[in-house]
């Protein structure tokens, strides 16, 4: 899994709302086609996508195979965010120290 392959996976409106609908539980893929203008076919393949960039899951059930959200699908995702939020924090504090040596100053 990588950041590259989520970040391409959800590049796609079709994808994300595919995601979006598997938040609220496992779906068919006859049951997440049903509010697009695609075909079931169209659907699998956007299912393709979301798997291999390790967001989604199948099982088997029979004669379907629901789908689900992987609970570790974001998580690379989740690692690089909090990254650039510590980043983000430290120029902040940076800067706030350097502002608030700046009004110190006489002038």
């Amino acid at each position: 899994m990588s950041i590259t392959n989520v970040f391409s996976a959800l590049s796609d409106p079709t994808r994300r709302a595919i995601v979006e609908r598997l938040s609220q539980g496992e779906a068919t893929v006859k049951e997440l086609a049903r509010p697009f203008a695609i075909s079931q076919p169209a659907i699998s393949r956007h299912l393709k996508v979301l798997e291999e960039a390790g967001l989604v899951s199948r099982r088997v059930d029979g004669s379907t195979r629901p789908c689900r959200l992987r609970a570790d699908g974001l998580g690379d995702v989740e690692e690089w965010l909090d990254m650039l939020r510590r980043t983000m924090d430290a120029n902040y504090d940076r800067l706030d120290a350097l502002l608030s040596r700046m009004d110190d100053a006489p002038r």
